[in-house]
């Protein structure tokens, strides 16, 4: 179960793990499984735990007032899941992440990130996942303000096709911020 970890680290580390550096990692993350809208994180939880998908979809969002959701990320295999905020400074979250599918996953204890940060290649994931997090969240909100609906989702399909295989049109359109209709026109329209 933690060799596609292992792989993602060395990936994104830059660097090869040594067998006592993935023993120490054995050690520390923790098997988990979600059911099928099982949720990870509540609002006003915690968050205590970063999970790594080995298996499975998730879903993180937000409900308004009124009870509509707002999905901020949607997640798959080789993604990582957590509220950043919530996890890092230990406050109460504004999010649910949900199990869209029966989900696997590896968790990080927030109370071990440091001994796993001496750890050279996590580290160096780290540090590139959040370089590519900012870039990611730079180039969504250029889009969210500079592209026609249709443009965002046609973007989003070539970005992410498995994405949009797995999960339904709706949360696509509330992901991307654009109406259901919008999205049916714009998928209509990458069929032909």
């Amino acid at each position: 179960m933690l060799d596609p970890l292992f792989d993602y680290i060395q990936r994104y580390g830059k660097q090869l793990l040594s067998e006592a550096e993935k023993e120490r990692i054995r050690r520390i993350m923790l098997p988990k499984r979600l059911r099928r809208k099982q949720y990870f994180l509540e609002e006003g939880k915690v968050c205590t735990y970063t999970g790594f998908i080995v298996r499975g979809a998730t879903r993180q969002f937000s409900v308004d007032e009124q009870g509509n959701e707002h999905i901020l990320q949607l997640a798959i295999e080789n993604w990582w899941i957590t509220d950043r905020d919530s996890y890092m400074n230990r406050t109460p979250s504004k999010y649910f992440i949900e199990a869209w599918e029966d989900t696997e996953l590896l968790l990080m204890p927030r109370e071990r990130l440091d001994e796993l940060l001496e750890i050279p290649a996590i580290k160096g994931m780290f540090w590139q996942m959040s370089e590519n997090n900012h870039i990611a969240s730079q180039k969504r909100l250029d889009d969210t303000i500079s592209l026609p609906a249709i443009k965002r989702y046609e973007h989003f399909e070539q970005l992410y096709p498995e994405i949009v295989q797995r999960f339904p049109a709706h949360q696509i359109a509330s992901y991307l911020g654009i109406a259901r209709e919008t999205l049916s026109r714009a998928r209509s329209r990458s069929l032909r």
